[in-house]
């Protein structure tokens, strides 16, 4: 029996999302967000997707590149399960023994420019520059499976909270999503409402944390009554902002 297996990946992705802290811990719940799927030379032709214009969904199935070099553990402590530790086959940790992941998302449109083909997808949770090993259709009547249940994470986990951007703020988003042509105030709300917080990281409301979108790093806390955003401004060249942790 064959012990090693060669990958060659078909596709890279082109997000918003420029590291890890920030992203949705699950596919679909950042939906206004598009990402786009580039096909890479040699899978860039027209007929590999014939049909695929009929999906609403499909499944990618993807490398996690910026982990794969760090190893694995046999058991891992997700951030959205507090400070226990699970066997890694019980949890979707990227630190696997092959760093393989999948994500369903909506296929918003198929585009050939230029030479390129490319998918536009919504609600990916994909780091930039992703590599994407398959893409499969997503088939309802198969994929769907109505009584399942995961008891350890039954709850999504959004937050039921009003996003209030401070005056500074705002002013800001306007400036820059003409700038992008993007709706970034929208963008914010529905990223910051999936609560990017390490679960064990919650009880100070007054910290504050900076996440990157769009080479933008957006400065919030989360309150127990509000979200409130308090900085929108472009990222400085050459520096990878993580978490803010001074207080306001």
């Amino acid at each position: 029996m064959q012990n090693h297996y060669s990958i060659t990946p078909i596709a890279r992705v082109h997000s918003p999302y420029r590291q890890k802290f920030g992203i949705p811990r699950q596919p679909r719940l950042a939906t206004r967000i598009i990402s786009q799927i580039e096909l890479l030379p040699g899978f860039n032709r027209q007929e590999m997707v014939r049909g695929l214009e009929h999906c609403t969904h499909i499944w990618l199935l993807f490398i996690f590149s910026a982990t794969a070099d760090q190893g694995w553990r046999p058991t891992v402590q997700p951030p959205r399960m507090g400070k226990k530790r699970y066997g890694v086959f019980a949890t979707r940790s990227p630190f696997r023994p092959n760093p393989i992941g999948m994500s369903a998302v909506k296929l918003e449109k198929i585009e050939q420019t230029d030479g390129k083909l490319t998918l536009h997808v919504s609600g990916a949770d994909l780091l930039d520059g992703t590599p994407i090993i398959d893409i499969k259709p997503y088939l309802p009547y198969s994929d769907c499976v109505a009584e399942a249940r995961f008891d350890l994470v039954e709850q999504i986990g959004e937050l039921d909270l009003p996003v209030v951007f401070a005056e500074q703020a705002q002013q800001q988003c306007k400036i820059l999503a003409a700038k992008i042509e993007e709706p970034l105030e929208a963008q914010i709300t529905e990223l910051l409402r999936c609560d990017p917080r390490p679960a064990y990281d919650r009880e100070d409301e007054d910290r504050v944390f900076g996440v990157q979108l769009h080479d933008l790093n957006i400065r919030f806390c989360i309150r127990r009554t509000e979200i409130e955003v308090q900085d929108v401004s472009p990222l400085i060249p050459g520096t990878h902002w993580s978490e803010v942790t001074q207080n306001s």
